[in-house]
């Protein structure tokens, strides 16, 4: 690139030694044997690590971490021993008793001279549990058991035995004097040493100053029993029961979707239905309206107020229809009390009014009983809420006929019977609140 930019400008070129075939084999030659003396890296060692360990010297790594590199004096502290001119202090091999022992043993451990205590150190941790004790009498008033054929016998090497091995139930079991007071289980031991302790608190009246505690034999076999099965399951019980679980994660996530979904569209026709409120209160929107009405009023005869009042009722007689969970899997009972998606916003507005005007709790205790009331009183409030809509929509239409046949008849009224005057004062009152 050079040397044609110099022909362009007309400069002259620099003398650069003629490549000749005996120069260009001894540079390949001193490259071939450079790269043949270097190390390589083995495949898939990162580069720092692989620096770590060698260099181009080929030096060994060091056994120890070293701070020649750094410079004379810029390398770790030397630290020098500081060896004492004061004299060591003497131990001696002194005996020892241990007082959580009965039998007077001695035993001998080391010790410095100057250490005047004579307790064992660790005596402190020679903490046994109170175990209680009866009389005879104490016994045959309170303590016979002829349900699971515990003797006195039985009952006394129980709590000598509890006593010994502070009630590790594990050792006693162990220990038990099978030859002469038959086998017992475990379980069995628990059961008789916790009631042998109730029933002497409560004899001693001492229930209100410690709990007492209640043993559950049955309920402690039959969680061993379930432990043992679930040890003893084969590896194609174990897979089994992980395919289920898996498929079980499959269900809750459809469903899960499925609920989202139907969530989205709900939205989706809400915010339709507000559009829909929208645009219907523009005036080019009421004038079409105006057109459109007076043309069905002529082609099309008017509905009776008993068929309004009829066609209110079938379409409120439904109210909510609430999902059922049975075969859902598990799930809540507050489940239950949850509204459809399929309600639309208008009638959950009314029903949260209609629930504060009765002062009824939005929020009950989910028990079974509770559940079924809940659900039925807020598909009658919805009930009654549409009824109420059809009535107002009834009495207003009466009025509307009142006024027109007034007007079309003018010095003549019309009459509404007097059983609607009542329902027609409450209607316009709820329909003004």
């Amino acid at each position: 690139m050079s040397a044609d930019v110099r022909d362009i400008l007309d400069m002259e070129r620099a003398n650069t030694p003629e490549v000749t075939r005996d120069s260009f084999l001894a540079t390949k030659k001193r490259n071939f044997e450079r790269t043949k003396t270097a190390s390589r890296r083995p495949e898939g060692m990162h580069r720092e690590v692989f620096a770590l360990l060698y260099t181009d010297k080929k030096d060994a790594p060091p056994l120890l971490p070293t701070d020649t590199a750094l410079g004379i004096g810029a390398g770790y502290k030397q630290t020098k021993a500081r060896l004492g001119m004061k004299k060591v202090r003497k131990w001696e091999w002194a005996p020892f008793s241990n007082p959580a022992r009965n039998d007077a043993a001695v035993f001998h451990h080391w010790k410095r001279v100057t250490d005047d205590s004579t307790d064992y150190p660790f005596a402190k941790f020679n903490k046994q549990l109170e175990v209680p004790s009866y009389t005879m009498t104490e016994y045959n008033a309170h303590l016979r058991n002829n349900i699971n054929n515990w003797s006195k016998v039985q009952t006394d090497h129980l709590f000598d035995l509890a006593r010994r091995f502070d009630l590790r139930f594990i050792v006693m079991a162990d220990r038990w004097n099978r030859q002469q007071h038959g086998a017992k289980t475990v379980e069995e031991l628990k059961e008789r040493y916790y009631e042998v302790v109730a029933l002497l608190a409560k004899a001693k009246n001492q229930t209100s100053e410690k709990k007492v505690f209640f043993y559950d034999a049955e309920h402690e076999r039959r969680r061993k029993e379930q432990l043992e099965k679930l040890f003893k399951r084969t590896t194609q019980q174990v897979e089994e029961e992980q395919m289920l679980i898996n498929e079980m994660k499959k269900i809750e996530a459809r469903k899960k979707e499925r609920e989202r979904k139907t969530q989205d569209l709900q939205k989706l026709i809400s915010q339709a239905d507000q559009q829909n409120e929208h645009a219907s209160n523009t005036p080019s929107t009421r004038k079409y309206e105006k057109k459109l009405h007076k043309k069905k009023v002529h082609h099309q005869p008017r509905p009776s107020k008993v068929d309004s009042v009829v066609n209110a009722i079938e379409i409120g007689s439904s109210g909510i229809k609430f999902a059922d969970l049975r075969g859902s899997g598990v799930s809540l009972r507050s489940q239950k009390m949850k509204l459809p998606a399929n309600i639309g916003q208008r009638k959950v507005k009314a029903l949260e009014q209609a629930i504060q005007e009765f002062k009824v709790d939005p929020a009950p205790p989910p028990t079974e009983d509770i559940c079924i009331s809940f659900n039925e009183l807020r598909s009658d409030m919805v009930l009654l809420c549409e009824l109420r809509t059809a009535l107002s929509t009834c009495v207003y239409e009466m009025e509307s006929l009142k006024h027109q046949y007034e007007a079309a008849c003018p010095g003549k009224t019309l009459n509404i019977p007097p059983s609607l005057v009542p329902i027609k004062t409450e209607a316009l009152d709820n329909s003004t609140n």
